[in-house]
């Protein structure tokens, strides 16, 4: 037999709980910055961000109406399948310019990040809703709820952690959502929706895009069924362009810097407000 040949990963995207090509057929070349691997990644479209949020808008409904434990099992879940798969992670990392002990640090910090979120899913609740005080015979309640469909534009240095800090909070809450992944740093982005499919989510609940941020941003911030957008970056003219075409549907928008991922600042159950609604009931009270 003659010497086999290596069979290299094509990164497809991940929509509805598949891994489809892209529906425009093009691709972009992806180099290590040793130049020592090429690889094709999905150069992403208008249409496929559409049919990501068709699905994201499917999937809303039963995702939200989960009991808020199931959800933290879920996320709890997806850490279980993340910690099984660790070392393709790391060589990912390493081989998007970081060290052995920086990948793997990496990794067990996303790890640890998931399990944060997990264990606040059935827990904000109960430390953000009220009982108001009013002056009738009424009872005043307000609760959380979930905003519906985000639009997450994933850090463009940080593939993997940053891209679970920004992910993880938004899901929880119960929203759908749709990530661009970075254009610079893809590949951890498509490995973590394969564990997403092989966890308990359900399709649909997370949709990933890759391909030209310059390009799908537009479309990410004035899409009319998107009611959320988290952007990550500091690009002035982004920033401003966000806010401008989110205006066209009242779209909440939240921005983020992409550095500071150790923070204590980055992760809490303030960032999963971020993406929440607030509804006040009024009920009579002896009825």
């Amino acid at each position: 037999m003659g010497k086999r040949l290596d069979i290299r990963k094509t990164y497809k995207l991940y929509i509805d709980g598949k891994f489809p090509r892209t529906e425009s057929g093009r691709y972009y070349k992806w180099t290590d910055p040793k130049g020592g691997q090429v690889l094709n990644i999905c150069r992403g479209s208008r249409k496929d961000f559409r049919d990501a949020v068709v699905a994201a808008r499917r999937a809303f409904a039963p995702w939200e109406g989960r009991t808020a434990y199931n959800r933290g099992q879920i996320i709890y879940r997806i850490a279980e399948m993340l910690e099984g798969r660790r070392d393709q992670f790391e060589v990912e990392l390493t081989l998007q310019g970081a060290t052995r002990k920086e990948a793997r640090r990496e990794v067990e910090n996303t790890i640890d990040r998931l399990i944060y979120y997990a264990g606040w899913a059935d827990k904000y609740q109960q430390v953000f809703s009220s009982v108001n005080p009013v002056a009738m015979p009424y009872f005043d309640f307000t609760v959380h709820e979930a905003t519906g469909v985000v639009a997450v534009i994933a850090p463009e240095t940080s593939s993997l952690w940053g891209l679970v800090s920004l992910l993880a909070p938004v899901v929880v809450g119960g929203n759908t959502c749709v990530v661009l992944a970075s254009n610079s740093h893809p590949l951890c982005a498509i490995t973590f929706a394969e564990v997403l499919q092989t966890s308990d989510l359900s399709p649909g609940v997370v949709n990933m895009i890759t391909g030209m941020r310059s390009e799908l941003l537009e479309h990410f911030a004035s899409h009319m069924d998107v009611n959320a957008i988290v952007y990550c970056g500091e690009n002035a003219d982004e920033i401003k362009m966000v806010g401008e075409k989110s205006s066209l549907n009242v779209k909440r928008v939240v921005t983020l810097t992409d550095s500071g991922w150790n923070r204590k600042t980055a992760q809490g159950p303030y960032h999963i407000l971020k993406t929440q609604e607030i509804k006040t009931t009024w009920h009579p009270v002896g009825i």
